[in-house]
């Protein structure tokens, strides 16, 4: 698992208190019961540790924690002027 990866699950972890461990790539947002609320705190707290700023409209598409890991990579490596979604 990517370093991206792992800062990820451990943000959803903390901020739903469960374990790690527990969350995988291929885990939906409602099967760890994320709302709406909840997805906007973890980007916040995403965008915080990556120094990174994922436009609001990308957060409507994503699904699982994989496309949210997958959304932060695209982010980190593209250049500040371009939006990916």
């Amino acid at each position: 698992m990517t370093d991206i990866a792992t800062r990820c699950i451990d943000i959803i972890a903390k901020s739903k208190s469960i374990p790690a461990d527990s969350i995988s790539l291929t885990n939906t947002f409602d099967e760890l019961n994320i709302d709406s609320l909840d997805k906007i705190n973890i980007s916040f707290e995403v965008e915080e540790a990556f120094n990174i700023e994922i436009p609001d409209e990308a957060l409507s598409t994503l699904r699982t924690v994989g496309d949210m890991v997958e959304g932060v990579a695209k982010l980190t490596t593209a250049p500040a002027h371009i939006t990916t979604h």
